[in-house]
């Protein structure tokens, strides 16, 4: 990684002073550069002998017309008030390197942009609002910005005009600098989505109140409850790229037996950057005993043969839609007798759960289908004592061993819609357009003494990304096998 020219530590454009209200803000002067300065004649040399490179001929981005029906949406609900809506700002990584950005969910969704710093504004009107996009224009070449700050175009790559972002978004567009000090002078109602840009919020800080802001922040979670074409077009083709990533990770899995779950890590991780965004959340990539933990991102585990792998990843596209898939998988390529018995029972869950979504069902229905199965077989088992299977899930006894929920929304987030009130999600109705996950799960803690030994240490997930359509459901992760006989030939021709 080059080290900079000079900028002690990185710029937030957005508090910098445009030339339209006044000076501008010297770009500091990194401490420990090996330039501590700039000569009057390389910063005017550098100012010219530059190409004109502004972008004539786009087109209107693929969602441009989704993001505008989105926005009448809101417009609809809030009539009379500013709605003001961050994408959100760099966050330091360590000293001076930055996380990678990614915009928040409701920016993204109501503009189709990625840009850090932008700001989304509806304005009221008369008859609705206008919306305006603020953006960080193209970076100055005139007072060396583009070269010698941090984020200029020579260190991170250019940026659109604000020309070219209004083409693309179909909305006009307006420098970001300047919208701080516009909203500090706004008169009337005014609702922010919080927790992305601490600047814009403080510009809001007298004018906004934590109850009237959830109310935007709910609204817009419970707007993605139900998905466009074009959304349910994105979540497909994450599934379909996931389904790759988890061939990719079959066919080196001697490789991870002799690394460790980094391989494998790492080998999903190149699909998600070649054929997406990035991963949509951490990838879980549990081997043994690791299995049994529900969240295990540290993948630093070894991979025995005769033990199983759970592999719980999806590829994110690059307009932000994630899938979810889980698949458990017998490293050696086969499953033991015990395995498959576990296996096979999560399966069955599953597809009790899977069989239950449709247009009008609960949506705890799928989750009370599958923790029923789930509880039948741990009572065959004898893990419960004398009980019956009634009086362990009227008490909730199967728990201990299925831990979690059975399934959440998804789409621009792995858990998306988490904003919406519970009577319109989790004791809500299914719709056409609504897509969920169904994951249900068995999980034997290692040190757990209720269960024998030969249990302990077994976990198994099945994770697949549910559409709700008009008459039943889709699955969208159908490209992986599910059944035990047909994963071992699966991985049998993978692994030649």
């Amino acid at each position: 990684m080059a080290e900079e020219l000079t900028p002690a530590t990185p710029v937030n454009e957005s508090d910098r002073t445009t030339e339209a209200e006044g000076t501008e803000e010297p770009i500091e002067q990194r401490k420990n550069g090996l330039y501590p300065e700039v000569s009057d004649e390389l910063a005017a040399n550098m100012k010219s002998g530059w190409a004109d490179t502004e972008l004539h001929d786009l087109e209107p981005i693929a969602q441009a017309a989704h993001t505008e029906r989105r926005r009448a949406a809101l417009s609809a609900r809030f009539p009379g008030e500013r709605l003001v809506i961050p994408a959100g700002n760099l966050l330091t990584r360590s000293n001076d390197s930055e996380y990678a950005f990614r915009a928040s969910t409701e920016y993204a969704y109501l503009t189709g942009d990625q840009s850090h710093d932008g700001v989304l504004v509806l304005e009221p009107t008369a008859d609705g609002h206008t919306a305006t996009v603020h953006l960080l224009p193209r970076s100055n070449r005139e007072n060396g910005e583009f070269w010698l700050d941090g984020q200029g175009e020579l260190w991170v790559g250019r940026r659109h005009s604000l020309a070219e972002a209004a083409r693309l978004l179909g909305l006009p567009a307006e420098d970001v600098r300047e919208l701080p000090g516009k909203l500090r002078e706004a008169t009337g109602p005014v609702r922010v989505v919080r927790g992305h840009d601490a600047g814009i919020e403080s510009a809001l800080t007298d004018k906004v109140t934590a109850e009237r802001d959830e109310e935007l922040r709910v609204f817009l979670s419970e707007a993605r409850l139900v998905k466009d074409e074009f959304e349910i077009a994105e979540l497909q083709k994450a599934c379909d790229s996931t389904a790759r990533g988890f061939e990719d990770v079959v066919r080196v899995l001697d490789r991870a037996e002799a690394t460790s779950e980094r391989w494998i890590e790492g080998t999903f991780f190149l699909r998600a950057r070649v054929e997406g965004n990035d991963i949509g959340y951490g990838s879980i990539c549990a081997a043994g005993p690791h299995a049994t933990t529900l969240h295990w991102v540290r993948n630093d585990g070894p991979v025995r043969s005769g033990e199983l792998l759970l592999l719980d990843a999806g590829v994110e596209t690059t307009e932000l839609y994630t899938a979810d898939v889980t698949r458990t998988l017998p490293i050696s390529g086969r499953f033991t007798g015990l395995q498959r018995r576990i296996y096979d029972a999560v399966y069955e869950a599953q597809e009790a759960g899977i069989a239950a979504v449709r247009p009008g069902a609960l949506f705890s229905d799928f989750h009370d289908a599958a923790q029923r199965v789930l509880a039948t077989r741990l009572v065959e088992w004898g893990l419960l004592g004398d009980l019956d299977v009634e009086k362990v899930l009227e008490l909730g006894l199967q728990r201990r061993w299925t831990l979690h929920g059975t399934g959440h929304m998804l789409g621009m987030d792995v858990h998306d819609c988490a904003a919406a009130r519970r009577e319109t999600y989790v004791a809500g109705t299914l719709e056409p357009g609504m897509c969920l996950t169904v994951e249900p799960g068995l999980y034997f803690q290692a040190d757990d003494l209720t269960v024998p030994e030969e249990y302990r240490g077994i976990g198994v997930r099945i994770e697949d990304d549910i559409l709700v359509t008009e008459d039943g459901n889709r699955n969208l992760s159908a490209a992986l096998p599910r059944r035990a006989v047909e994963v071992e030939a699966w991985m049998a021709r993978l692994r030649g």
